[in-house]
């Protein structure tokens, strides 16, 4: 017998809304954590989809966020089902909490933990958070919010939270259950994983690997506009109709695309500091997937020079 999906909630999120969605065969599924690369891989699949830089629409009304309660669910079902391109769908929910149908294709994409959460953190001072509470229905704090610390001891801080993953997906736990969950799926068709760092370093050759993936057929004299579309630089530059905001809960969407490049993470610790966060990691996923996540080279000798 089938497992039912584990159940994701957080005040913003529920993967409950994903049960009873209306699959058609060809659908894109991309499952990531937040700041892992989901708007790149929106980015790489309209392009891929259309085949042009010129969108028909703005990211987010082509590609919607299913599990988000900011936007009620029967309106972002509607939006999916009047679609007649091939779809796309985002979500930040790990692909135990999604139902699995052959017919789609499920993209994971993984960022060194680290990375990840260095661009959450600057992310949260760029959320008009009273904004996202009006559209949630979420309470106001009874009490004011304490300023938050300084990147470096708020990021020990996040390395060192044991929360449970159904209930923080941005923790480490959280960030280490959704890419395991994946791992082991890492051989069934249609699942596929994406490293961040390799669309840094090699952009167009994982475009094509992916379109090979998805059956989907670019004409070689399209490429150089599709690769070029796909840049940090081009999607910062317009940032107002790629950036994930359809009801402005940004307060700067160019800031949304912030540095965009790997290593953030590693530049902030000591060498003493990422050797903690590595035996963390070292009780939370297997040594394979660990080894692909991390792409260490010499990491914490570096960091040591910095310190």
């Amino acid at each position: 017998m089938l497992q039912p999906p584990v159940r994701y909630r957080s005040s913003e999120e529920d993967s409950a809304r994903w049960l009873g969605f209306p699959f058609r065969p060809g659908d894109i599924v991309i499952s990531t954590r937040s700041k892992s690369g989901t708007t790149w891989m929106q980015m790489i699949c309209a392009l891929l989809v259309f085949q042009t830089p010129a969108l028909p629409a703005p990211l987010a009304e082509l590609s919607p966020w299913l599990d988000w309660l900011v936007v009620p669910r029967d309106e972002v079902v509607a939006r999916l089902e009047a679609q007649r391109h091939r779809r796309f769908i985002k979500t930040h929910t790990p692909l135990d909490g999604i139902p699995i149908d052959p017919r789609v294709t499920y993209i994971v994409v993984a960022r060194h933990p680290l990375d990840m959460a260095v661009s959450l953190y600057h992310q949260g001072g760029n959320l008009d958070r009273e904004r996202i509470r009006q559209l949630t229905g979420d309470p106001a704090p009874e009490r004011p919010t304490r300023p938050r610390p300084q990147l470096h001891d708020w990021l020990l801080r996040w390395i060192d939270d044991d929360a449970d993953p159904r209930e923080s997906m941005d923790s480490l736990p959280g960030v280490m259950w959704h890419l395991s969950d994946a791992w082991a799926r890492r051989t069934s068709p249609n699942v596929l994983l994406v490293h961040y760092d390799d669309l840094v370093t090699d952009l167009e050759g994982e475009m094509r690997r992916i379109a090979a993936r998805l059956g989907v057929d670019v004409p070689e004299a399209r490429w150089p506009d599709l690769v070029r579309a796909a840049t940090f630089d081009h999607m910062r530059a317009n940032a107002d109709q790629l950036a994930p905001d359809p009801v402005g809960v940004l307060k700067d969407r160019r800031a949304f695309f912030r540095r965009g490049s790997s290593g953030a993470g590693r530049e902030v610790l000591s060498a003493e500091e990422l050797a903690h966060y590595q035996r963390r990691t070292a009780r939370m996923a297997p040594s394979d997937l660990l080894s692909w996540l991390h792409r260490d080279r010499g990491t914490a000798a570096t960091a040591a020079r910095r310190r």
